[in-house]
């Protein structure tokens, strides 16, 4: 699919996209936003990883989001890497990451296994057995999303790029 994404405005603030991806690697919660019901947008807070080109996460098997997802794969995926709020210049030093991209429900057994296995070590990373044990409990009525990155920009306070500059 070539889908043309708007260029972000502020090329100055934008993260190179290596620091980009480490974000996603290092941080644990993003927001999905999907398009609800009636033209709504239905954004919710999830528990992710990513892997190459995808973002994965869990879910139930049913609900707002995986109607929403069923009815329209398009999505964006937000993550907060830093939201310092600086009272006396009224400003906020900010970082973030923001995807769009495909979601796709994954039925195959075998490959929700292996995921809900790549997020139990993520957030488990010292309970391997345990979480072993939760997914083969679970794996009947866990739904695993796939993500496929189309478009990422990461973008950052201008005072934070004033301060990289100059050191």
């Amino acid at each position: 699919m070539n889908m043309e994404f708007r260029e972000m405005r502020r090329r100055r603030q934008l993260l190179e996209e290596t620091e980009s991806r480490a974000i996603l690697q290092r941080q644990t919660a993003g927001v999905l936003a999907v398009s609800g019901d009636d033209g709504y947008p239905y954004a919710v807070p999830v528990s992710y990883v990513c892997q190459d080109e995808w973002i994965y996460l869990h879910s139930a098997l049913n609900g707002h989001k995986i109607d929403a997802i069923r009815r329209e794969p398009k999505v964006s995926f937000c993550v907060i890497d830093q939201d310092q709020v600086i009272p006396e210049t009224f400003t906020t030093y900010f970082r973030s990451v923001i995807i769009f991209g495909q979601a796709r429900i994954i039925e195959e057994e075998a490959e929700k296994k292996e995921i809900l296995t790549v997020l139990g070590a993520k957030y488990a990373p010292e309970l391997p057995q345990e979480a072993k044990q939760e997914i083969a409990s679970q794996i009947q009525r866990t739904c695993v999303i796939a993500i496929r990155i189309e478009h990422m920009t990461g973008k950052e306070a201008i005072e934070l790029v004033r301060q990289r500059e100059q050191r």
